[in-house]
């Protein structure tokens, strides 16, 4: 059994956000703080926070004990693009595409 949070439409690209997201999978809960908490990328402070969420869940929900968690699955799915134009010189447009993600983490006991 495993408890799981999902944040979407988090505006980060998913690329950004899978370079931290491939650090902590396997890991124990404690050791998975640590680092996203001394990692300097913007899509650690994300992770953390749907992290914390899953830890809830599962101590909440699932009545698990906190020191003995362990991040089974996380991914990041990638989420609706918008689509912005900026102008260019001899009226051309350049397209900017700000991408958006889904974040998942999901925890379970050892």
């Amino acid at each position: 059994m495993e408890a799981k949070a999902i944040a979407k439409y988090v505006r980060i690209a998913p690329r950004k956000l899978r370079i931290v997201i491939n650090l902590i999978r396997g890991k124990s809960v404690g050791e998975a703080f640590a680092i996203l908490k001394y990692t300097p990328k913007v899509g650690s402070e994300v992770i953390e926070k749907v992290l914390r969420s899953a830890v809830a869940n599962a101590e909440h929900n699932f009545d698990m004990n906190v020191d003995n968690l362990i991040v089974s699955t996380c991914f990041v799915d990638q989420g609706p693009t918008m689509k912005r134009i900026h102008p260019r010189s001899r009226g051309q447009a350049f397209k900017i595409l700000k991408r958006s993600s889904h974040v998942t983490v999901a925890v379970k006991e050892k």
